[in-house]
C-alpha cells in the first residue's frame, strides 16, 4: 500500500460518510401541517411515574384539562428574551442576544421557536393537579432584569383540587443561560398529598438551518448518569420504541441536542428521577423529559421541587458549571481524548493571540512541528519513490506479461535503494486521528460562531462568501499532488489530479474556520515536501556523479 492508495481510500471513506448523512437528511420527515399540529395539541397527558419512583401504594392518576386561549409574555436578561406562555407556564420562545441567525446575521439566534415546536414544558402529576396543558395565570411583577439586579423571578399560579395552591416560579439569572424552575404546592386539604413534577423538552426532528450534506452533525435528545454516561437517542428509535438509555437513577441530566446549542433539564444531585422519552402521535413531534418525587405533604403544610433549565450555546466552561458531563455535548466521539486536548490548546492560544483565526493558525504549526519528524520520514520515502519511478516504470513496461517477475524486480528495486513501500504510509497513519480530531474540535465550537478573523470572513463557523479559502485550497492541493510520486498508471493519475477539485468542491459549504485550518496545513506541508524533495533529488545527483 502507497501513499496514493492511502489518500484514495481516505477520499472514498470521507465521500461516502457525505453521502450517506446526505441520504438521512434528504428522507427526514417534513414539518408537520396543520392537521398533525392539532393532533398534537390533544395530546396533552402527562407521563406517568413507574413503580420505581412511586412511593407504596401511590399511583397518581394523571389529568390534562382542556386548555383555554394561552397569552404569552416576555421576560428579558442581559443574555436572553424568553417568551412564556400561560399555559402551563412553558417556556415557548428563547431569542440568545450574543448569537445570530445562521442565514441573517442581522437577526438574534432563536432557540426555541415555533418552527419546531421548540420549548421547555414541566407540570405535576396527580389528580385534578395541573399540567403543561392547563391554564395559569401569572403574578403581577418586573419582567425585567433591572441594572444592578442579579436574578429576576417570575411566578406563576395555578387552579388545584380543593384546599390546594400551587405556583410555578422561573428564576432567571445575570450572566447565564441557567433558568431555575420551581414548583410549590400547599396542601390545605386534609389528606396527604404525594405528587411527582415532569419536567420536558419538546421538539420535532428536523435539523436546524445552516446544516448541509458535508457537515452533518447530531440532532436529537441525550442522557447522562454516572452509571451509563452519555447516551445520545436518534429519534428513529424513539419512534420504533427501541430506544436505550438510562430510565431511573439518582444524578445525571437530560438534554435536547442540536449544533453548537442544547437544552438540559438538571435535577438536584442525589434525587431520584426517572428518564423518558415519547414521539407524539400524528405528528414528527418528540418529548423527553424527567420525573421527580415531591416529599409527602401533610395536610396543611407545604411542599417544593426544582430543576435547573440550561437553555444556551455549548460553551464548554459554562456546561462544565452547571453539571458533571454536561460538557460531552460538544461530541468528539471516539476522538475524545484527543480533542478535549486539542480544543483546550486551542483555547490557551486564543487567549494569547485574542482572535480565533489566528489561533486556528498558529495550532496548525503547532502541530506541524510536533509531527515533523512523522512528516519528514514520509516525504522522504516519497522523494525516494519519485526518484525511482522512471525505473519502476521501465520495469513495468519490460514485465508487463510476467506479474511474478514484475513483483520480483520491484522489491529487489526498493532493496538497492533502501526504500520501504510503506514508509510513506505509516506516518500518515499515526497523524490521522489527531487531525481528524482537530476536524471535529473546529467543526463542533461555538466559539467560533460569529467570530470573525480578517477582511472578507466575518464568521469562521459559516462558508467562505466569496470562496476565496476553498480556491486557495484547491490550488495548495493541486501543487502537493505535483510534488508527489507519478503514478504510472494513467488512469489513476487522472483520478488523483481530480481529487482536489473534488474536495475543492465539497469545501465549498464548510465553515471558514476548517477550510483555513486545512489551507495553512496543506501550505506547511508544501514547504517541508519541497524542501526535503529538493534536498533528497540534490543529494540523489550528487551520488549518481561521484559514481561516474
Amino acid at each position: 500500500m502507497d501513499t496514493r492508495r492511502l489518500i484514495l481510500v481516505m477520499i472514498f471513506a470521507f465521500s461516502s460518510f457525505m453521502l450517506w448523512e446526505n441520504w438521512q437528511k434528504y428522507n427526514q420527515p417534513a414539518v408537520p401541517g396543520q392537521a398533525a399540529m392539532a393532533a398534537v395539541q390533544a395530546h396533552g397527558a402527562a407521563p406517568r411515574p413507574t413503580v420505581n419512583l412511586q412511593a407504596a401504594g401511590d399511583a397518581p392518576a394523571v389529568v390534562s384539562p382542556a386548555a383555554a386561549v394561552a397569552e404569552s409574555f416576555v421576560v428579558s436578561t442581559d443574555l436572553i428574551k424568553a417568551r412564556i406562555s400561560t399555559q402551563g407556564g412553558d417556556l415557548v420562545g428563547l431569542e440568545l442576544l450574543n448569537y445570530r441567525e445562521q442565514a441573517d446575521k442581522t437577526k438574534n439566534f432563536v432557540l426555541f421557536d415555533a418552527q419546531h415546536q421548540y420549548m421547555a414544558q414541566s407540570g405535576l402529576i396527580g389528580e385534578g393537579l395541573p399540567t403543561h396543558r392547563s391554564t395559569f395565570r401569572r403574578v403581577a411583577g418586573p419582567t425585567e432584569l433591572a441594572a444592578g439586579q442579579n436574578e429576576l423571578k417570575v411566578r406563576l399560579e395555578a387552579e388545584g383540587p380543593t384546599g390546594i395552591k400551587l405556583a410555578k416560579i422561573m428564576t432567571f439569572k445575570r450572566g447565564s443561560y441557567v433558568v431555575d424552575v420551581s414548583w410549590e404546592v400547599v396542601n390545605g386539604s386534609d389528606k396527604p398529598l404525594a405528587p411527582h413534577a415532569y419536567f420536558q423538552i419538546q421538539r420535532d426532528d428536523v435539523s436546524p438551518a445552516g446544516e448541509n450534506a458535508m457537515m452533518h452533525t447530531y440532532t436529537g435528545p441525550a442522557v447522562y448518569t454516572d452509571g451509563e454516561k452519555y447516551q445520545k437517542v436518534a429519534f428513529d428509535d424513539v419512534t420504533k420504541g427501541k430506544a436505550k438509555f438510562a430510565k431511573s437513577a439518582d444524578n445525571g441530566w437530560l438534554a435536547m441536542v442540536q449544533h453548537y446549542f442544547v437544552s438540559a433539564w438538571v435535577p438536584q444531585d442525589k434525587a431520584p428521577r426517572e428518564y423518558y422519552m415519547r414521539k407524539l402521535d400524528g405528528s414528527n413531534l418528540f418529548q423527553a423529559g424527567v420525573i421527580v418525587p415531591i416529599n409527602e405533604i401533610a395536610p396543611g403544610a407545604q411542599g417544593a421541587t426544582s430543576v435547573t433549565l440550561f437553555a444556551g450555546p455549548q460553551e464548554q466552561a459554562a456546561l462544565k458549571a452547571v453539571a458533571p458531563g454536561l460538557d460531552l455535548v460538544v461530541d468528539y466521539g471516539w476522538l475524545t481524548v484527543v480533542a478535549a486536548p486539542i480544543f483546550w490548546a486551542l483555547q490557551a492560544i486564543h487567549n494569547l493571540v485574542g482572535n480565533w483565526g489566528w489561533a486556528i493558525i498558529v495550532l496548525t504549526v503547532l502541530l506541524k512541528l510536533a509531527f515533523f519528524p512523522l512528516s519528514a520520514a514520509s516525504y522522504k520515502s516519497m522523494a525516494k519513490m519519485r526518484l525511482v519511478t522512471p525505473r519502476l516504470v521501465q520495469l513495468k513496461e519490460r514485465y508487463s506479461d510476467d506479474k511474478q517477475r514484475l513483483n520480483q524486480e520491484m522489491m529487489k528495486l526498493y532493496q538497492t535503494e533502501k526504500i520501504n513501500p510503506l514508509g510513506g504510509c505509516l506516518p500518515i497513519l499515526i497523524q490521522i486521528p489527531v487531525f481528524i480530531a482537530l476536524y471535529w474540535v473546529l467543526l463542533g465550537a461555538v466559539e467560533m460562531r460569529d467570530t470573525p478573523w480578517l477582511g472578507w470572513i466575518t464568521d469562521l463557523a459559516s462558508p467562505d462568501p466569496y470562496y476565496i479559502l476553498p480556491v486557495i485550497m484547491i490550488i495548495s492541493m493541486v501543487i502537493q499532488m505535483r510534488l508527489n510520486p507519478t503514478p504510472p498508471d494513467p488512469i489513476q493519475a487522472k483520478v488523483m489530479m481530480a481529487m482536489p477539485f473534488v474536495f475543492g468542491i465539497m469545501f465549498l459549504w464548510f465553515p471558514a474556520g476548517l477550510v483555513l485550518y486545512w489551507v495553512v496545513n496543506n501550505i506547511l506541508s508544501i514547504a517541508q515536501q519541497w524542501q526535503i524533495t529538493r534536498m533528497m533529488e540534490a543529494g540523489g545527483k550528487a551520488a549518481n556523479d561521484a559514481k561516474a
